[in-house]
């Protein structure tokens, strides 16, 4: 850790453990039992509370408030932890939560995601890699989300849900229930309104993949089949198709419910 990376006026428990090349700009506060990977930058007014963990290459810009106390009447101060992954954006203002013992007592956020400005993950959340939380998007405790996935600006989650992996959620979508991958959510009330085909495209699925990811949006949403019955006809479809079996397993995890 070099004092040459570090600006005079930022502040940093004994405890915590730092890269050689991490940055760390004015007003900064980096609290007890933190560790930052290498290559990480933390710009001015950051504070990185306690019980951290956060892997390299990582950028958090000013203002942004990480592995804060959970806001959660259950908390009483025991033992809780962030776990961050590597290549992560968190914009200006993100705030991002530990975990409590009700939920396993950590929160984990993966690598490769864009936290754009002012947006809240809240304690016990679990969010894979590749994922954009766009302005002001708020998670609820004890939230999952795939990989992949995106949240448009404003949108807002309950406690206790999935976002399956590679759905997309419109701005200003409140959601109430589960949401399978591969989905696109929008509106108030939220509706499903089709598979993220532009998306899976871009990420390279091929042709005959996305066909079959409409049929299955068709079996789910347009044939009147109960759940169950719906996940017996994707079943039925490609047996042994691993991205079949990705929206399958989104089916049969959801606790709360699905949109529908």
């Amino acid at each position: 850790m070099s004092n040459d990376l570090i600006d005079s006026s930022a502040r940093i428990h004994p405890s915590a453990k730092i890269a050689e090349d991490v940055r760390i700009g004015p007003w900064c506060l980096v609290g007890e039992n933190v560790s930052i990977g290498a290559g990480t930058v933390l710009d001015s007014h950051v504070v990185i509370r306690a019980n951290t963990r956060m892997g390299e290459g990582n950028r958090i810009f000013q203002f942004s408030s990480i592995g804060e106390d959970p806001a959660d009447k259950k908390f009483e101060g025991e033992e809780s932890w962030l776990e961050i992954g590597d290549n992560n954006v968190f914009r200006e203002g993100v705030t991002a939560h530990r975990g409590t013992a009700v939920g396993g007592g950590i929160t984990k956020i993966g690598s490769n995601n864009l936290q754009m400005p002012y947006v809240h993950i809240a304690h016990d959340c679990i969010v894979g890699d590749n994922t954009v939380f766009a302005n002001n998007v708020g998670i609820s405790g004890h939230v999952q989300v795939g990989d992949w996935a995106i949240l448009g600006g404003y949108a807002g989650v309950n406690q206790f849900l999935k976002i399956g992996s590679h759905a997309m959620v419109g701005a200003m979508t409140h959601i109430t229930n589960d949401i399978p991958a591969f989905m696109i959510v929008s509106g108030r009330p939220a509706t499903v309104r089709s598979i993220n085909a532009i998306g899976l495209e871009r990420r390279g699925l091929d042709k005959e993949t996305i066909v079959d990811l409409r049929e299955a949006y068709k079996i789910i949403y347009k044939r009147n089949y109960s759940l169950q019955e719906a996940i017996d006809q994707l079943k039925a479809m490609r047996e042994g198709c691993e991205t079949m079996q990705v929206l399958i397993d989104s089916l049969e995890s959801s606790e709360k419910g699905i949109h529908r």
